[in-house]
Formats: C-alpha cells, sequence, structure tokens
C-alpha cells in the first residue's frame, strides 16, 4: 500500500501541468463536459472557456511546483518540452522529481501521460510488459522517467500511473502530431503528402479524443493507479500508403505523397533542429510499430475510434475551422 489514498470528490481540483499541449487540451474539454473543477498550469497559460483556475508556473521549480499543485485532488503530468534531447536531459529529471516530491508529500496521487520512446525497437507489439531497451537519447530519458516513478510507487512514497500513447492524431493537433502536419494539413492544402520511413509496414496512431477520455477514466478509477497503461488505440494499424489513401479518400484528393528516408531527415536537419531530432527515431517508421491497449480496452470495455472514424473527425474539423 503506498502512503496516498486515490479520493476524488465532486468538488475535487483536477491539476493539469503543461496544459498547452493537444492532449492537455482534450482532458480539459471531457473535465469540464464531466462538470469537474479544472486548474490549468503552464509557463504561459492562456484562457480557456470555462476555467477559471489558471495558474503561471515553472515546474522545473520545487516552491513553484509546489505551489501549482497545492489542494488538487489528483494532477496530471502533461508536460511537453522542446523537441531537444539537450533541454530534456537538462528539464526532465527536475520536472519529475519535483512533481514526485510534491506529490508525495501531499498525498496528491498523479498520471504521468508517456510515449513509447523507451521501449525502443520491438519485435512484435509493444504492451505494458515490454522491457526498456531505448535506443535514442531521448528514449533513455523516457526510461528514466518511467523508472522513477514506479520505483517510488513500490516503496510506497507516491500513488501514480503512467498512460502511455502511441504516436497520436486528430482535430486541433498541435505540432507533435507528425500524421497530422506530414499528411492530413498537406493533402489539406493541395500538396503532396510526405510520409517519413517505410510505408509498406503498420503504425499505430491513438486518436487524441480517446486519450483525452482516457485519461479521465484512469483518475475515476481507484483501480487502476500504480501500475502502467496503453491508452485505447485500434488494432490492427494501417500501413503508411493505406493512411494516405483514407486521408485522401476522406478529403476528396488525389493520394499523392513522397517518402522520407533518414538521409533526406539529416539533411533537412542541417536547416531545421526539430526536425534533425527525428533522426534518432526513425527506427520507428523503418520497422512496424504496433501499440497494444488491449488491457485498457478489456479493464474499462472501452472501443477505441476506428481509424476510417478518426481520420473523417479530423477532415471535418478542418473544414468547420474554415467556416
Amino acid at each position: 500500500m503506498t502512503k496516498t489514498q486515490v479520493n476524488l470528490t465532486e468538488s475535487g481540483v483536477y491539476t493539469i501541468l503543461g496544459a498547452g499541449g493537444s492532449i492537455a487540451r482534450e482532458l480539459t474539454t471531457v473535465l469540464l463536459e464531466q462538470g469537474k473543477h479544472v486548474r490549468l498550469v503552464s509557463r504561459q497559460v492562456k484562457p480557456v472557456n470555462g476555467v477559471t483556475d489558471i495558474i503561471a508556473a515553472d515546474i522545473t521549480d520545487p516552491l513553484q511546483t509546489r505551489r501549482a499543485i497545492s489542494g488538487s485532488s489528483i494532477v496530471f503530468l502533461c508536460v511537453g518540452l522542446v523537441y531537444d534531447h539537450k533541454v530534456w536531459q537538462d528539464k526532465w529529471p527536475k520536472i519529475i522529481q519535483n512533481v514526485i516530491e510534491a506529490c508525495g508529500e501531499s498525498g496528491i496521487p498523479f498520471i504521468f501521460f508517456d510515449n513509447v520512446y523507451m521501449y525502443g525497437l520491438v519485435d512484435g507489439a509493444m504492451t505494458e510488459d515490454t522491457p526498456h531497451n531505448p535506443r535514442s537519447k531521448k528514449g533513455e530519458i523516457r526510461a528514466m522517467i518511467a523508472d522513477k516513478i514506479m520505483q517510488q510507487v513500490k516503496q510506497g512514497n507516491i500513488t501514480a500511473s503512467i498512460a502511455r500513447s502511441a504516436d497520436f492524431y486528430g482535430p486541433a493537433a498541435d505540432s507533435t502530431s507528425v500524421l497530422n502536419i506530414m499528411v492530413v494539413n498537406k493533402l489539406a492544402q493541395g500538396q503532396a503528402a510526405n510520409w517519413m520511413g517505410n510505408d509498406q509496414v503498420p503504425h499505430s496512431y491513438t486518436f487524441i479524443p480517446d486519450a483525452g477520455k482516457a485519461l479521465y477514466l484512469m483518475a475515476s478509477d481507484p483501480s487502476s493507479f500504480n501500475q502502467v497503461w496503453h491508452l485505447p488505440t485500434t488494432n490492427p494499424a494501417p500501413n503508411g500508403k493505406e493512411y494516405v489513401e483514407m486521408i485522401a479518400a476522406a478529403l476528396n484528393v488525389k493520394p499523392r505523397y513522397s517518402k522520407l528516408n533518414g538521409f533526406m531527415i539529416r539533411l533537412a536537419g542541417l536547416f531545421n533542429k526539430t526536425v534533425g531530432e527525428m533522426h534518432e527515431m526513425m527506427y520507428q517508421s523503418t520497422h512496424p510499430y504496433i501499440f497494444d491497449s488491449s488491457k485498457f480496452e478489456k479493464h474499462f470495455n472501452f472501443k477505441p475510434t476506428s481509424y476510417k472514424d478518426g481520420i473523417a473527425l479530423t477532415v471535418k474539423s478542418i473544414a468547420d475551422n474554415k467556416k
């Protein structure tokens, strides 16, 4: 047993650390629909309809972190840092240490929104039991974070869970959604799409609205804490060619696209640092990337949104935004 208890009430405060990203925005929408008191925390907080509890804080600072979570019933750690391994190496150890200490001292459970970088190249499907075998600098950092959280859970110092997502896509996705940026948006703008790596291997994508709903379900179920969960993601996944064809059909355009290999990414990285940082993750695009969420689906009786329906909703959001 841990020292903390999950005790959410109707008047509880649901605090989101890192409130600016796609997942945090979707989670905010879900919580507001459920009538919850939402607190948004980020370095530069922007107003959100329905949210009055907004705090500007730098959670690499221990005191600011404590102030940000004070009085919370639960904390969602959804921080997204600049896509630069040097920034991650500097900031992530501070962030996770501050959150662990602040939540542990106050008895506040937290859910960490994570990715799959720590698994490295996996032969077969990624599950919650897949061992950590990072093959990138960013993967090593993610493995460190996950190991630190679960060690503290085992020692009884915190109540926490890890919610892991595949690459994600969906309506109103930000600059972290490769599928939106390189395929959906380009085809919608009348341009040829880009596909990184091998377009003949399957690649799982998590639908952002499913992730938002799933995080709320985890927070609402005390039995889900102190373990790792893969957020609901449809299987089997299409390959690159099939994604482009589905998205093009939804947009009623021709499925034009070009493939980007590792050399092209490395070359582009000479002019764009963010693109350059993608090179060490190319193994995710050249080999099958299969994300298994059956544990979550069975426990919560949750059926993920199909790729066809998710793409249709994503395309619809583009049309709606043009009105």
